[in-house]
């Protein structure tokens, strides 16, 4: 193994070597010759030194310049120092939030460990595995756990750093790219070459005269290396990751043979992100009532990443409160500013406080009593980003499909604060704009995509370009998703009527208040004798 490391620094810096070696020779030689002339012409050789010094070094300097430039790729360089397996240390344990995505990798571990066992019954080692997933699931963070298990050198690149504008050079990239990994893989085994953001130089190829000749040239490149592993002797395993689709890729990337091992990292379910949460908050210092289970469910949807930035914003919160431990309130004001944004107050007339406490009164009763998911965590009237006031609500669970019942509540939680307008003050604000392009997508989405309208036309409509519709068929879809929005409408209108006493008991708060929080919302429920009617999101 010795011999075959030397062999390996011999071929990763032999024109370094080579040339240390010849200047060292030539100052030898100089030596040499030196003590073998006459006193008068050393001394007259020695003066002149710092001058020929002087012009050797000048022309060296730009012959090396004008060599990398032109000759050696000089655009294409490549600076990435690989980092040894052990080096990376980032344990199996520590890499959260993915149990599914971790057995699947786990087999890929297996295998670049136990290569003797595999060939022993004709099997062919993982060259390609393809991470996909969402931004923030911990894609990088499950490479550099495969490195560190398998103990093998890690080589990480991005894919934006293969495009430029000169065509070729990202070409020339993915070239020394492969020639560095394949140099560490005879020297140690092995290698692990981790490729992120790969849609940027994987997407589907374009053949057009007009251009992407460079992408297309540096995905050629990627594709030929890829083949190019199939030698029994180099055993090296491309890492690839995206956030983008599978179906941007090229479908020349996942053939068999190149990425075709593919691992779905999706974000975390409930179980996931308790442990996450208590991963990242084993690393701080927190109350001992603090609600593990209560903060998991509040964080439906969140990645492993968001759940780090949650723990990592209460502990400043709470470091500029002189707290010693973060406790349930820091963690909560965490979720606030991450999802709602940094309270800004401003100078508001009492008419336009009192239209904004209406508005989002009628957005939480609505929420509350109709939602079959949605849990309302907060109310408030105090000013963040762009809105005067704000209703914080989130699922209860994950869910994966929606129904038309989902779509449904949507719109009617979206419609609720211009229906608590116009029945409090029988005008409305421009405050609804908003909540009126929410519940129109949805209708939209429901009628021209779905087939949710009540005229019973089936089919994406979408996908058909619009000038080839017949203008009856437009309006029959028109007056689908017109009569969507008013049927819900005219329910959430209804309901807020009916709950005038519970709206108007809100709005009263929310003005002496400001925010109300979760206890506080429930109790004022409970009072009234009401309960959340949750029929599940895909009940009929």
């Amino acid at each position: 193994m010795l011999n075959r490391r030397i062999i390996m620094y011999f071929r990763m810096y032999k024109v370094i070597i080579i040339v240390v070696s010849i200047v060292l020779l030539i100052v030898v030689l100089a030596i040499i010759g030196l003590n073998s002339l006459e006193s008068f012409y050393r001394k007259m050789t020695i003066a002149t030194l710092p001058i020929q010094f002087l012009l050797v070094g000048t022309s060296a300097t730009i012959f090396v310049l004008m060599y990398s430039l032109f000759l050696r790729g000089g655009f294409a360089k490549l600076d990435k120092a690989p980092i040894k397996g052990r080096d990376i240390d980032v344990k199996w344990k520590d890499v959260i939030g993915m149990e599914v995505a971790k057995q699947e990798a786990w087999e890929v571990v297996q295998l670049i460990r136990d290569r003797a066992r595999l060939k022993a019954i004709g099997g062919k080692v993982i060259k390609g595995i393809l991470l996909i997933g969402p931004p923030g699931c911990g894609k990088t963070y499950l490479a550099k756990a495969i490195a560190t298990e398998a103990r093998l050198p890690f080589i990480s690149m991005s894919g934006s750093e293969f495009v430029e504008i000169f065509v070729g050079v990202g070409a020339a990239r993915v070239r020394k790219l492969f020639k560095k990994a394949r140099n560490l893989a005879f020297g140690y085994g092995g290698c692990i070459i981790f490729l992120d953001e790969i849609d940027t130089v994987g997407r589907a190829r374009s053949f057009s005269f007009m251009g992407g000749q460079e992408t297309n040239s540096t995905q050629n490149q990627l594709l030929a290396e890829l083949d190019g592993l199939k030698e029994k002797d180099i055993n090296i395993v491309v890492i690839a990751a995206t956030n983008a689709p599978e179906e941007a890729l090229d479908p020349a990337l996942k053939r068999p043979g190149r990425l075709d091992r593919m691992i779905y990292i999706t974000r975390p379910n409930l179980e996931d992100r308790e442990k996450t949460f208590r991963y990242y908050l084993s690393k701080v210092t927190v109350e001992e009532s603090l609600d593990i289970p209560r903060l998991a469910r509040r964080a439906v949807y969140k990645t492993p990443a968001d759940i780090a930035n949650l723990i990592k914003e209460s502990a400043l919160i709470a470091t500029r409160r002189k707290k010693a431990k973060i406790g349930q309130q820091e963690i909560s004001e965490a979720f606030e500013r991450v999802e709602l944004g940094i309270k800004h107050p401003l100078t508001m007339t009492s008419k336009e406080k009192e239209m904004t406490a209406y508005h989002e009164s009628g957005h939480l009763i609505v929420t509350y009593l109709l939602h079959p998911t949605d849990d309302v965590f907060k109310a408030s009237i105090i000013p963040r980003r762009a809105t005067l006031g704000v209703v914080y609500h989130t699922p209860t669970e994950e869910l994966h499909t929606k129904s038309k019942h989902g779509f449904l509540a949507d719109i009617k939680t979206a419609l609720g604060g211009y229906a608590a307008e116009k029945i409090k003050l029988g005008v409305t604000s421009s405050g609804v704009s908003s909540d009126f392009s929410q519940a129109m997508k949805k209708a939209h989405v429901m009628v021209w995509k779905l087939g949710m309208g009540d005229s019973g036309l089936l089919g994406d409509f979408t996908v058909i370009p619009k000038e080839q519709l017949s203008e009856e068929m437009k309006r029959k879809l028109n007056d689908d998703t017109n009569k969507v929005f008013k049927k819900c409408f005219k329910e959430v209108e209804e309901l807020l009527n009916d709950e005038r006493v519970i709206l108007d008991r809100f709005a009263k708060e929310l003005l002496e208040k400001e925010e109300l929080e979760y206890d506080e919302i429930e109790a004022i429920f409970k009072e009234y004798g009401k309960s959340p009617n949750k029929k599940g999101a895909n009940d009929k």
